[in-house]
C-alpha cells in the first residue's frame, strides 16, 4: 500500500472535516442538519457504496477468499475483545469507567469512516471485505455491547433476546447481508439501479466528513485538545495496537486486499455508536464523545503512520 496515497486520501477527508467545521461556524449547518445528513449516510449513502461493491463488474474474489477475510476479522475482533479488557486497566479508569474504554478500544468506526477510506485507497473491489466486518462489528456490538451497555444501566427487560434481534436487523446489518449476496449470486442488475447506488455511494466521504466536522465545531479546542489521557489512549489504540496487529497479520495473510482493508479497518477511529447507544440509557458520554471527536482529527496523521508497516 502506498503511504502517499493513504496520506493524501487522509488529508482530503481532513479538509472535508475543516469545511464542515467552517459552514457550523458560519451557521451554514447546524446540529440538526448533521443529524438529517449522518441520516442519509447510514441509510442511504453507505449501505449504496457496499452495494457498488456487488455490482462492479471487474474480476470477483473467490468464495475460500471471503471465508479467508471472515477468519481474519473474526481473529482481529477477538484481539480487539482482549484488549478492551486489558485497556481501561492500562488507562487506570474506575470499575464503574472501565466500559468507556471498552467501548473505545473494541469498536471502531468502520462504516462511516471506514467504506469511505477502503473505498478512496483500495477502490470499490475491497469493500466487500468491509460488508465482512460490518456484519461482524453489528453481531458484536448487539449482542455483547448492548449488554454491557444495559448492566451499566440497570436496565431490566422481559424481552431481551427479542430485542437483540430486533437491533440486530438494521440497515448496516441488511446492506452488508445483501453485498454477499449480490456478490455471490452475480445477479444482473439493470443499469439504473447500478448506476444510482454508484451515485449515492460517491456522496459517502464528503458527507460523512461534513458531519465530523460539525461535530468538532461544537468543542471548545480546550476541552477537545486539554486532556493527555487521551493521547495515550490514542497512542495504544490508533498506532500501537494496529502496528502490532500488521505485524502479526502480514505474516499469514497474503492476499493484499485483504490485508490492506484489515489494516485500514484496524486503523480507524471510535466508532459514533456506543455513543448513541450510551446516551438512549443515560451513561455519561462526555469521555465518550471527547475522545471519539479528537481520535478522528488524529486519525488523519496515526493512519498513514501505521500503513508504514504494512
Amino acid at each position: 500500500m502506498d503511504i502517499t496515497i493513504v496520506a493524501q486520501q487522509m488529508i482530503i477527508m481532513l479538509l472535508f472535516i475543516l469545511l464542515g467545521f467552517y459552514f457550523f461556524k458560519k451557521e451554514k449547518l447546524s446540529e440538526l442538519s448533521s443529524r438529517h445528513i449522518s441520516g442519509l449516510v447510514v441509510n442511504v449513502c453507505n449501505p449504496a457504496a457496499l452495494l457498488c461493491s456487488a455490482f462492479d463488474e471487474g474480476p470477483k474474489v473467490s468464495t475460500e477468499q471471503l471465508l479467508t477475510a471472515l477468519i481474519v476479522t473474526l481473529f482481529v475482533y477477538a484481539i480487539l475483545l482482549l484488549a478492551g479488557v486489558l485497556m481501561p486497566k492500562i488507562m487506570g479508569s474506575s470499575k464503574e469507567d472501565g466500559y468507556i474504554y471498552h467501548f473505545l478500544t473494541v469498536y471502531g468506526n468502520v462504516g462511516f469512516l471506514g467504506i469511505p477510506l477502503i473505498s478512496a485507497v483500495l477502490g470499490s473491489g475491497a469493500l466487500i471485505y468491509v460488508s465482512i466486518n460490518v456484519l461482524v462489528f453489528n453481531v458484536l456490538f448487539y449482542t455483547t455491547g448492548t449488554a454491557i451497555i444495559r448492566k451499566k444501566a440497570g436496565a431490566k427487560s422481559q424481552s431481551v433476546v427479542k430485542d437483540i434481534f430486533s437491533r440486530l436487523i438494521n440497515v448496516g446489518t441488511v446492506s452488508a447481508i445483501l453485498t454477499v449476496i449480490f456478490y455471490l449470486g452475480d445477479f444482473a442488475v439493470p443499469a439504473f439501479i447500478t448506476d444510482a447506488a454508484s451515485y449515492a455511494g460517491r456522496t459517502t466521504t464528503l458527507l460523512s466528513m461534513l458531519v465530523l466536522g460539525v461535530a468538532l465545531g461544537q468543542m471548545s479546542l480546550k476541552e477537545l485538545f486539554g486532556h493527555p489521557k487521551d493521547y495515550l489512549f490514542i497512542a495504544l489504540r490508533l498506532l500501537a495496537l494496529p502496528i502490532l496487529c500488521t505485524l502479526v497479520l502480514r505474516q499469514f495473510v497474503t492476499d493484499p486486499l485483504i490485508l490492506g482493508s484489515t489494516v485500514l479497518l484496524i486503523s480507524v477511529p471510535c466508532a459514533n455508536l456506543p455513543l448513541m447507544c450510551s446516551k438512549e440509557y443515560g451513561l455519561k458520554t462526555d469521555v465518550l464523545a471527547r475522545t471519539i471527536v479528537l481520535a478522528t482529527v488524529l486519525s488523519v496523521i496515526t493512519i498513514p503512520i501505521v500503513t508504514m508497516f504494512m
